[in-house]
């Protein structure tokens, strides 16, 4: 695990980044929810999720949106953030050029940012939205959605209706026959999956096992030093 900077349109983006073993691992970016609600890299969920990519043998980079933590500038609505992806996104494929699959994952906030670059950048492959605000932002840039992914959603969540998110995947799924958005709920999850971050984990790496890659898991033990070293980890 490698603390990174690299230069984005605001100044400097600020990056934790963990390679696979593989020389052509597939690579993901994982995005965190409203930086004006106390979201940042180091959330709980954002944190797992790129805990089991890499632990399912990605090449894995999770950033700051811009005025996060050691990220230069200033919150955008979500214009600025698109940027900031994208970004980062160039970044990965520049340091990983044999990288033969590009994933997106976002959670709340960072799932609608998610999205949009997936609309943006024909060299993704597959995306991961997590509790997808679709009560809160326009998703209807999705037409058709041009990639299979996964959606990940509580059932107890206070903030997104887990009724309007089942029904986002079900219309993206039938938007064009050859794409399968799948969908699962957890029982019991709230919008920060507190106390079900074991079903969270598995759900998600039961995803990535579908995907088949054919690249080796990983026994990260920068991650796991990582983990351990983690003294506090926000829920926003």
């Amino acid at each position: 695990m490698s603390r990174i900077y690299f230069n984005g349109p605001e100044g400097q983006i600020e990056g934790i980044y963990v390679k696979a073993e593989a020389y052509n691992a597939p690579v993901a970016l994982v995005l965190h929810p409203h930086p004006l609600h106390g979201g940042d890299m180091n959330n709980t969920v954002v944190y797992n999720a790129y805990k089991v990519l890499s632990e399912h043998g990605y090449t894995v980079l999770r950033i700051n949106f811009r005025g996060v933590g050691h990220s230069e500038g200033n919150f955008n609505n979500g214009v600025g953030e698109v940027i900031d992806a994208g970004t980062a996104l160039d970044w990965l494929q520049q340091n990983n050029p044999n990288a033969q699959s590009n994933l997106v994952l976002g959670f709340s906030f960072g799932a609608w940012i998610a999205m949009q670059l997936v609309m943006r950048r024909p060299e993704i492959n597959n995306f991961i939205a997590i509790s997808p605000p679709v009560n809160k932002y326009d998703f209807s840039f999705l037409s058709p959605c041009p990639i299979p992914g996964f959606v990940l959603q509580g059932d107890s969540d206070s903030i997104v209706s887990a009724e309007a998110v089942k029904d986002l995947a079900s219309k993206l799924s039938k938007q064009q026959a050859h794409i399968k958005v799948g969908c699962k709920i957890i029982s019991g999850a709230d919008h920060f999956f507190r106390y079900k971050m074991e079903e969270f984990s598995k759900a998600m790496g039961d995803y990535l096992k579908t995907l088949d890659h054919g690249y080796p898991q990983n026994n990260n033990n920068n991650v796991n030093e990582e983990s351990k070293s983690q003294k506090k980890l926000f829920l926003y």
